[in-house]
């Protein structure tokens, strides 16, 4: 007995989904070695950066120029460069596995200090005019005393490590150790950083901000914020 042919109709639609599911296959490819290897969208989920990021921004980040990691064999690629001094960095919390954004103050060698709120490198006292601090500058409690000096005793210098007694505007010097960075907040008296949790090791390095590419302000009073409350002047601008 004959077979039945496909309808013309039935055939055209299987040639349609075959031709639209490698299309999603290829698109859901290169998202992928892209996300991975390249670019990777980043929300700002605190103040500890402002002015210079704030809360409501949304990044790209650049994961090729440090040395993007290869997934399973936990690999690195060749970086384009080394991080550097004042370069705001995405990285992988030391104290969990959320994503993180500080600058980099102190690279491997630098000796560190802060006295009254500023910040001392290798003995000089930095301009940096991007850091906000609040009036009076806040001192840190008696746990976080505690916390900053367990870990900073052992890279202390030029002090007597018996009454080291470091507060958040007054601590050091240290020295940063090899394959280590030294990560604090623009907003200086608004941030969980290097002070307290201790040297960021190069390894959990993922990039750096390459511009914000959209920012809304979620406290806006109006309607709906989510359209209407969007910082248009931040928006396509580079975190520095």
């Amino acid at each position: 007995m004959p077979q039945s042919k496909p309808a013309p109709g039935h055939h055209s639609f299987v040639v349609w989904l075959w031709e639209w599911t490698k299309s999603i296959a290829m698109a859901l490819m290169v998202w992928l070695v892209l996300r991975t290897f390249l670019v990777q969208a980043f929300r700002i989920p605190s103040g500890s950066m402002e002015n210079t990021l704030l809360v409501g921004d949304f990044l790209f980040v650049n994961k090729a120029l440090y040395g993007a990691e290869v997934p399973l064999v936990h690999k690195r690629l060749p970086a384009f460069r080394e991080p550097t001094r004042n370069d705001i960095l995405v990285f992988d919390g030391v104290e969990s596995d959320m994503e993180i954004v500080k600058r980099m103050v102190g690279m491997p060698g630098d000796t560190l200090a802060m006295e009254g709120g500023q910040l001392i490198r290798n003995g000089e006292r930095l301009d940096e005019p991007y850091v906000v601090h609040a009036s009076p500058l806040p001192m840190a409690g008696p746990e976080q005393r505690f916390l900053m000096r367990q870990w900073q005793v052992k890279y202390l210098v030029g002090r007597d490590t018996a009454t080291y007694n470091p507060d958040l505007q007054d601590w050091g010097p240290i020295v940063v150790p090899p394959d280590s960075y030294f990560m604090m907040g623009d907003s200086r008296d608004n941030s969980h950083d290097s002070r307290m949790w201790g040297f960021l090791p190069r390894k959990n390095v993922r990039g750096r901000p390459m511009f914000i590419y959209y920012s809304y302000d979620s406290n806006s009073w109006k309607p709906v914020p989510f359209l209407t409350a969007i910082r248009w002047g931040r928006t396509f601008s580079r975190p520095r």
